[in-house]
């Protein structure tokens, strides 16, 4: 009996050494380096713990950093979703191109797409020259760290959101239309609550993105302090200046709120699931 029970749970062939390589792995490659932060960190006080993390200067970062990665996100959670349909829902000349342009900030190293967005948001850009006549500056101001963020965090809420999408019954619509449903009733009601939980799963990648993002950040921020400089950029800062124990302060700041956020996404994530599944 004991060896049936045993062979029934064992699903995957050799499960204890998949199981053991498997943390071995994440142990090396992320527990350990996360882990070092942690100790090297631990030679601070707690008053010269808190009196790195909390100067003004890093405190304006974090605002800069998690404030525009969270709107970034939340930008391309929305539009991302309208691409996502665009691409699902309709055919049209070129549409593989427009498909493959999504994953082109996958593929382009992130300095190039600063150096880009730089050249083109410039006052003398050629996009930057008509937001100037409106009065608008972006390039080195925190609007140009916001359109940096926007451009490397879409990819992640597409590609999310597309499959869910594709698999979607198109016969519930119909359902739903033939019982007098208007096309925002359906969307509202029907589509939207499906494709929530891979919306909120693209918008936690994108902000997860969006925070540690360094090098297409950097150019286009023009680093002012207090004004348009990233936390990132404050890190690499203190580690040219051998201030090793300062930069690891402030990335275990970095490190406990991103998985703070993270978790709290992950958790509205769940409990729309569980919402769907009992309704």
């Amino acid at each position: 009996m004991s060896t049936f029970v045993l062979r029934r749970h064992s699903v995957l062939p050799g499960f204890g050494i998949a199981l053991g390589v498997t943390l071995t792995y994440l142990s090396v490659i992320v527990l350990i380096p996360l882990s070092a932060a942690f100790i090297k960190t631990a030679t601070l006080s707690w008053e010269q713990f808190w009196n790195i993390v909390t100067a003004p200067r890093v405190v304006a970062s974090y605002q800069l950093t998690f404030g525009a990665s969270f709107l970034a996100a939340a930008i391309n959670a929305v539009f991302g979703l309208v691409v996502a349909w665009v691409l699902v829902r309709y055919r049209f000349p070129g549409k593989r191109i427009v498909d493959a342009l999504v994953d082109l900030p996958f593929a382009l190293p992130t300095a190039v797409a600063g150096i880009a967005l730089t050249a083109i948001y410039a006052p003398n850009g050629w996009l930057g020259r008509y937001f100037e006549l409106a009065g608008i500056k972006v390039a080195f101001t925190p609007l140009g760290v916001l359109v940096a963020l926007v451009f490397i965090g879409l990819p992640f809420v597409v590609r999310t959101v597309q499959p869910v999408l594709e698999d979607l019954e198109r016969e519930l619509e119909e359902a739903a239309a033939t019982l007098g449903a208007g096309r925002w009733q359906i969307f509202r009601r029907v589509l939207f609550p499906t494709l929530l939980p891979a919306l909120l799963t693209g918008f936690a990648l994108a902000f997860a993105r969006a925070v540690g993002e360094y090098g297409s950040v950097v150019f286009i921020a023009g680093n002012m302090p207090m004004i348009s400089e990233i936390t990132p950029l404050i890190i690499i800062t203190k580690l040219e200046q051998y201030d090793y124990t300062g930069a690891t302060a402030v990335a275990v700041v970095m490190l406990l709120a991103s998985f703070a956020l993270l978790l709290l996404i992950n958790y509205f994530q769940w409990l729309t699931r569980k919402h769907n599944a009992t309704t």
